[in-house]
């Protein structure tokens, strides 16, 4: 089971549960989701979601997740890294109106740094990220992320297109 969740800040994460939802939606996920969705205002279409978990829940989902996919809020990283987890962490962003600033992103570079975090700033490379993370973890590769797979899949399209 994967488990997102995204805080309890009031700006919406449209960008990130609307791809989980389409990674879901198009069987590139095939395991359960479940999304905590605080005021997001897109509503899933393929995964489970509650607007709110309350403390034991979350805690309970956290444990059982086999990914956990979080927004960059110390509190939430600091509930998988509890239960020995590494994060995907998808800081929100002042330039998407996420959140007020980009202090997400500075502390999400920090856990990175520490290689404590997967960090995704660009949400096309969530896809990569989530395919491969068990060879990721298994190998201690945090660092070593790419989007090779989303960049190909785009330029595939690209070409079709300039070839019809």
């Amino acid at each position: 089971m994967i488990f997102v969740t995204v805080g309890t800040h009031e700006d919406s994460f449209d960008r990130l549960i609307k791809e989980i939802d389409r990674l879901k939606g198009e069987k590139i996920i095939l395991e359960d989701v479940k999304i905590q969705i605080g005021y997001t205002k897109y509503l899933p279409k393929y995964c489970s979601y509650e607007r709110v978990i309350g403390f034991e829940r979350m805690n309970k989902l956290a444990k059982e997740a086999r990914i956990i996919i979080t927004h960059g809020g110390p509190g939430s990283m600091l509930l998988a890294l509890q239960y020995n987890k590494i994060p995907i962490v998808v800081p929100r962003q002042k330039k998407f109106n996420e959140h007020v600033d980009d202090h997400q992103v500075y502390f999400s570079k920090r856990m990175k740094a520490e290689n404590r975090v997967l960090t995704v700033f660009d949400i096309e490379c969530l896809e990569d990220i989530i395919v491969n993370y068990s060879e990721i973890v298994a190998n201690n590769e945090v660092d070593e992320v790419s989007c090779t797979s989303n960049f190909v899949r785009r330029f595939k399209i690209i070409a079709d297109e300039l070839l019809i």
